[in-house]
């Protein structure tokens, strides 16, 4: 009786472990399938954010027929990241073909136009930075650009500053630059309409103070002077407002512009997107979506790397200036660079 009572014994220890063994393989075969589907999702919206990007290869279309290269001395760094200077051209594009931009105010993608232009010169060590606005109304000499189609466009002289992307678009944009700077542009973005309304949306809006009252018909924009937190359809029709401050001109409306990217700034730097990752997705989101670069930034990692290089920028240490510039002779409603002020501003970003 005592032996069958041990067989018993032995029997139902058995019939246990083999139920703890069969719960433990079925929680190792549902964790499996868990991590499988998370790494599945991982990639699916690596691989959806790397492919809304848009690469252009302006190295490629422009040659050697460029300014040199910045020539700087490597700083020790424990960091990975790269610390070298850097001159990206930054243009927001006033339309590019979609229900979206339409919706903004944009048109279809035959009649885009660089509505905003800033050179950013990040400092070495990545830690400062000048942001330099080119005003649309300036006229430039604008030279020689090749089509994607084939050919190249002819040069003009004292043409408007953003007939350059509207014809040849943004090989003709980076090559105007160079061309009227001297300073080779390391990198090329454009961001269009939606994107940057939709961008300030996915931070939670952007925080902005205004020196007068704005009441702008065209870009139906109501604003009393003072501090406003502004969402992604307000944050562009500030952008994007002129006849409503000032003299109605050009600008004006660029000391907003100006505002508006130490706003976002310092909205990026309040918002900790290494813990939220679902507001990290929709920023990234909203930002490939609706991007346009040259080749060397036309992929996640890339573009992951610039930023997180430039994690030391904060509002504080980034200066906002605009290319001087006095009334045209030839036209008091355009401006021209004003002479040496303008090149020695350049010089000083080389």
């Amino acid at each position: 009786m005592r032996g069958r009572g041990r067989g018993t014994g032995g029997d139902d220890d058995g019939g246990r472990g083999g139920r703890r063994a069969s719960v433990w393989r079925r929680a190792g075969i549902a964790l499996a399938a868990l991590l499988a589907l998370a790494i599945g999702v991982a990639a699916w919206a690596y691989r959806h954010l790397d492919d809304n990007i848009t690469g252009v290869d302006i190295d490629q279309a422009l040659g050697d027929d460029r300014p040199p290269r910045a020539m700087t001395t490597p700083t020790p760094s424990a960091s990975p990241l790269p610390t070298e200077a850097l001159n990206i051209l930054v243009l927001g594009s006033d339309s590019r073909s979609g229900a979206d931009n339409k919706k903004l105010g944009g048109g279809d993608s035959g009649g885009a136009r660089s509505d905003t232009a800033m050179v950013f010169h990040i400092d070495a060590g990545r830690t400062a930075a000048t942001v330099v606005s080119i005003p649309r109304d300036t006229l430039v000499d604008r030279p020689s650009c090749p089509l994607p189609s084939g050919g190249s466009t002819r040069p003009a002289y004292q043409a408007m500053f953003n007939s350059a992307y509207a014809l040849g678009g943004p090989v003709c944009a980076v090559k105007t630059v160079e061309s009227l700077t001297g300073v080779r542009m390391d990198h090329y973005v454009e961001l269009d309409f939606s994107g940057f309304a939709k961008l300030v949306d996915a931070l939670g809006g952007v925080t902005v103070t205004t020196d007068e009252d704005i009441h702008d018909e065209d870009s139906h924009l109501d604003l009393a002077a003072g501090t406003h937190h502004l969402d992604g359809k307000q944050a562009l029709a500030l952008a994007r407002t002129r006849h409503g401050i000032g003299n109605g001109s050009d600008l004006g409306r660029i000391e907003l512009q100006q505002k508006l990217v130490k706003a976002l700034l310092d909205q990026i730097s309040a918002t900790d997107l290494l813990t939220d990752p679902a507001k990290l997705y929709r920023v990234a989101d909203a930002v490939t979506g609706a991007l346009t670069t040259d080749t060397g930034l036309d992929s996640l990692g890339e573009l992951t790397g610039l930023g997180q290089s430039l994690r030391g920028l904060t509002s504080d240490t980034v200066r906002t200036l605009t290319m001087p510039v006095v009334p045209a002779p030839s036209n008091h409603n355009r401006v021209v660079a004003d002479e040496p002020e303008a090149g020695e501003l350049w010089k000083s970003l080389r």
